[in-house]
Parts: C-alpha cells; sequence; structure tokens
C-alpha cells in the first residue's frame, strides 16, 4: 500500500527548497511590493519554533495563499506546504508542476470528486507530511469570504495537530479581502495589507478540535480587530495561552 501512496521526499529537499526561494525572491515578493503597500508582524511571536506546525490564517482573498507564501519570513515558508484538490491541480502535470513552484503543493481528496488511481495517492497525504516534519498551510474556512468578515472555521486542522502533536500558528490576514474581494482578478493598486503572526497554540486535555480551533480563530480576530500581533482578551490575558500569558 505504501508504495502506491504520493511520496512526501520532494517536500523535503533542498533544491525544490531553494528553487522556490528564488521564485518568491525575483518573482512574487517583487510583484507583490510593487502592486500593494505590505507589512509583516508578529516574528518574535514565532522564535524559536522547530520542526512542522500548521499555520492557520483566515481566508477573504484570492491573494491570500500569495501573501503567506511571498512575505512571511523564508524560513517560515522555506518547506511549506498547502493542499491542492487533486481532481483539478492534478489532472495534468504541467498544472501541478506550476502549483509547486509557487505554493509547495500537495494532492488532497475532495468529498464528492471521483477518485482515480492516481488520486488515491493522495490519502493521508497532510498527516504523513506533518509527520515527516513539512509544515502545512489550510484555510479552514474552506471558501473566501464574500463579505470580508470571518467565516465559520472546520474543525479537521485542529484535530490533526492534535493527533500528529504539532502547534497551530494563527496568522491574521487585514486587507486582503479590500484590496481583491470574490469577483476581482487584479488587485487595487497600492492597497495596504497587513500579516499578524500569533503565538503557537497546542491543543489542551480533554479539549474537542472544535473548542481548539474556536480559541484560534478568536485570537484571529482579536489580531484584526486590535490591529496587532499581541492582543488582549476582555479579561486582560492573552487568547494565545497561559505560555503567552506568563511572557
Amino acid at each position: 500500500m505504501t508504495e502506491n501512496l504520493e511520496p512526501v521526499d520532494r517536500y523535503l529537499d533542498e533544491k525544490k527548497a531553494k528553487r522556490r526561494h528564488r521564485v518568491r525572491r525575483y518573482m512574487t515578493r517583487p510583484v507583490m511590493s510593487t502592486y500593494l503597500k505590505t507589512e509583516v508582524l508578529g516574528e518574535e511571536n514565532v522564535k524559536g519554533l522547530e520542526g512542522a506546525f500548521i499555520l492557520v490564517p483566515n481566508h477573504s482573498s484570492h491573494l491570500d495563499a500569495p501573501m503567506v507564501f511571498s512575505l512571511l519570513p523564508d524560513w517560515i515558508t522555506e518547506k511549506l506546504a498547502t493542499g491542492a484538490a487533486a481532481d483539478y491541480f492534478y489532472r495534468k502535470r504541467g498544472i501541478s508542476s506550476l502549483t509547486s513552484v509557487f505554493f509547495n503543493t500537495y494532492p488532497i481528496l475532495r468529498k464528492g470528486k471521483r477518485e482515480s488511481v492516481e488520486h488515491s495517492k493522495a490519502a493521508g497525504m497532510t498527516g504523513r507530511l506533518l509527520r515527516a516534519g513539512v509544515p502545512i498551510l489550510v484555510f479552514p474556512e474552506g471558501t473566501r469570504s464574500r463579505s470580508g468578515k470571518i467565516g465559520q472555521p472546520k474543525a479537521g486542522a485542529a484535530a490533526l495537530a492534535m493527533q500528529v502533536g504539532v502547534p497551530i500558528v494563527p496568522i491574521a490576514m487585514l486587507g486582503g479581502h479590500e484590496a481583491m474581494p470574490v469577483g476581482k482578478f487584479l488587485p487595487k493598486f497600492r492597497s495596504e495589507v497587513c500579516l499578524f503572526i500569533g503565538r503557537p497554540m497546542n491543543g489542551r486535555e480533554g479539549e474537542s478540535p472544535e473548542g481548539y480551533m474556536a480559541r484560534v480563530f478568536h485570537a484571529i480576530e482579536l489580531m484584526l480587530e486590535q490591529h496587532t500581533p499581541h492582543p488582549v482578551d476582555e479579561d486582560g490575558t492573552s487568547p494565545f495561552g497561559e505560555s503567552d500569558d506568563a511572557a
């Protein structure tokens, strides 16, 4: 069975990581900086973070994935991977190769879609990558918000984080919807966008995946409301958890 699965080796390949770095440095990052006024705050929140983790942003624009891969520090995105629908992006090798260069994509199966022998290789890919030490980007809302407001997140990423034993890093993306709302094909020139990097969050003993994800999105909402990667809850504590309160 194992030999029929998509191999994880290429997601750890140093040469491929360097190629993606060059694409970011000489193509996507300059384009982003030209079209948008960009700012990233909160790198100190993930200082010392090693190994696999799940990056969880809010989702309001087609710009979201490009902004994550282009604007976040290189050490975060060096091996960061994200899922792409196997039935769409992996129909032809050229399409999958192109998305891989920009976003280090791996195939995921979508419910309700016919599964081919080729697509079956994607089974359990997210968990396998995390166990191999590859960080993953997941948008739990599933689809972009049409209003710019945060939607209801699914708890799958939280369940997987608890199962594998990796933290979730919340990312609050501000300005993406205003820069490029649903239905637009190009961003508004020089729109302001900001990414706030939160502190890593772990599941608590006895906590449900739904409760875990609700805490993550509460932290994202506070970062967006307060325009800071160091938000404070109503009771004066940090939404990221005990480790942040003691910092």
